[in-house]
């Protein structure tokens, strides 16, 4: 009993990290790296601009905390790191990580799926692979791109981005 119980303690430790593992804070991430004011510019001209460059998912990441949809980002995230492992093993704890966060019913940070997406993932969670999450994905980059995207280039922390960064272009 000691002994499962410690390689339940050990799982659930490797979840977290798992959980935790390359999402940094917006502060953390704002910090190390300050976008250029071209690149912000650029961000304007379409979404895919915004969300290839690490400054751009961050600055649209704490939009997105602004108005309590940060979930989809850090969804989209996950998938984009599933993506790139090639460890059967660690595929499978990824993908149940990231269903448990984003997918299952039972999440606080549950992400808005249709039906059909939602079935075709529970029937795929028996055997996870780096692709389970693409429609998903892709429905929720869309929903970004059509719901918050628009709003987010009206927004104050796009408006003080650039302005912030005129400023400092103007005084160099």
């Amino acid at each position: 009993l000691t002994v499962r119980n410690q390689e339940d303690q050990r799982l659930r430790r490797a979840s977290h990290d798992l959980r935790t593992e390359g999402t940094p804070t917006c502060e953390e991430s704002l910090l190390s790296m300050t976008p250029t004011l071209e690149e912000v510019s650029t961000w304007a001209q379409s979404f895919d601009k915004l969300m290839i460059t690490p400054a751009g998912r961050n600055a649209f990441r704490e939009f997105l905390r602004t108005e309590f949809s940060e979930e989809n980002m850090l969804f989209w995230m996950a998938c984009e790191e599933l993506k790139k492992e090639a460890n059967k093993n660690m595929i499978e704890e990824k993908a149940r990580i990231i269903y448990e966060d984003y997918i299952s019913i039972l999440s606080p940070k549950e992400v808005s799926l249709d039906s059909r997406v939602r079935e075709v993932i529970n029937r795929n969670m028996l055997e996870p692979s780096q692709h389970i999450f693409d429609d998903a994905q892709l429905q929720i980059y869309t929903l970004m791109h059509r719901d918050s995207y628009p709003r987010f280039m009206n927004s104050t922390v796009y408006k003080d981005l650039l302005q912030s960064l005129s400023e400092k272009s103007t005084e160099a």
